[in-house]
This record gives C-alpha cells, structure tokens and sequence, in this order.
C-alpha cells in the first residue's frame, strides 16, 4: 500500500502541535485519495479513529523537529530527508 509525507513550516508553534497539524496533513490527503468520508471539523482524534476504522489507514506518526530562533533575529536552516527502503 502507499502513504503520505506531509510538511508543515509555523512560527511559534512548539514541535508536538506542529507533529500533530503534519499528521493530520498527511492522513486527511490520504483519506481523501481513499474515498473515505469525514469532517474536516471534527477534531483530529476523532478523525484519526475514523480513519483507522475504514480499514484503508492503519497507522499514523509524525517526526518533528523544533528550533528557537536567535534573538537578534538570524535565520535557522534544517535539512530534512525522507528515505524509503524496501
């Protein structure tokens, strides 16, 4: 079967709210390729229930990773990398 990768870029976000919004992101686009009805209202765990029950999604995480900024205001970079071994 297949998934979805979400990205999600926020400010002020601390990384467990961010990692929650992604995998949300990620299942709602993958429901969505599935047919399968929801409410994009409803909260995410209920909806993370719903998905699991159409037996189309069996299992959701997310990685996520934080940074503060510096105070005098300079940027941060992150390097990210998705790799798939089968």
């Amino acid at each position: 079967m297949y998934g979805y990768l979400s990205e999600h870029h926020s400010f002020g976000e601390v990384a467990k709210k961010a990692g929650e919004y992604a995998e949300d992101l990620a299942a709602t686009m993958l429901a969505t390729t599935l047919g399968i009805e929801f409410d994009i209202n409803i909260a995410w765990d209920e909806r993370k229930q719903i998905y699991k029950a159409s037996g189309h999604i069996f299992k959701t995480s997310n990685i996520c990773q934080s940074a503060e900024g510096n105070k005098d205001g300079l940027w941060s970079t992150v390097f990210a990398a998705a790799v798939f071994i089968e």
